[in-house]
């Protein structure tokens, strides 16, 4: 907010014509949200899905090992990545145990934000690289994370997670021209 301040500043002293201004959110912050509600902003919204871009599958489901398992292998048969979150750093390492005895065909990396930055940056940059098929992970994936063979997330204890984590988990996947599948357990 401040940058955008400054910048009016600096427009006006050296302009005297007046300055349009964009600021673009994928997930608008409350206060820009109810300025824009109120009047006292315009806001002008992008309803279109990006050109190619497919919508987001979103099921609910009770943790049912089954399907699990079988969400994991659909995307691994058509290529794809996954990930599933689990936000309880002291439980991440059974749930990736359990995950792996599920799926043996998989291979998983754990990641979350009380790792070394050294072992947390190695973990995502062989993610990336497609090293690993599926990411057991706590919600600092939530933003600035683009992969486009990311295609399913699982996010594990749904309900203890607020309306915005989710929408922002949710746009992870289906990045690319592959439809996105989102199972919140």
């Amino acid at each position: 907010m401040k940058q955008k301040e400054k910048l009016k500043k600096l427009a006006q002293a050296w302009s005297e014509v007046p300055v349009d201004y964009l600021s673009m959110s994928a997930t608008p912050i409350p206060r820009s949200l109810h300025m824009a509600m109120s009047g006292l902003r315009k806001v002008s919204l992008i309803t279109t899905h990006p050109a190619g871009r497919r919508a987001v599958q979103t099921r609910v489901m009770r943790w049912n090992d089954a399907r699990i398992r079988e969400e994991i292998l659909h995307e691994l048969r058509r290529g794809g990545q996954c990930f599933f979150i689990h936000n309880r750093v002291q439980s991440i390492e059974r749930v990736a145990t359990t995950l792996r005895t599920l799926v043996p065909e998989a291979t998983f990396a754990v990641a979350h934000g009380q790792m070394e930055d050294s072992v947390l940056e190695k973990t995502l940059v062989e993610f990336v690289r497609r090293e690993h098929h599926v990411l057991v992970c706590t919600t600092i994936v939530e933003s600035g994370v683009d992969i486009p063979s990311m295609n399913t997330i699982l996010i594990n204890r749904a309900d203890r997670l607020g309306l915005a984590q989710l929408y922002q988990l949710r746009g992870r996947v289906g990045r690319s021209t592959v439809r996105g599948s989102c199972t919140l357990l």
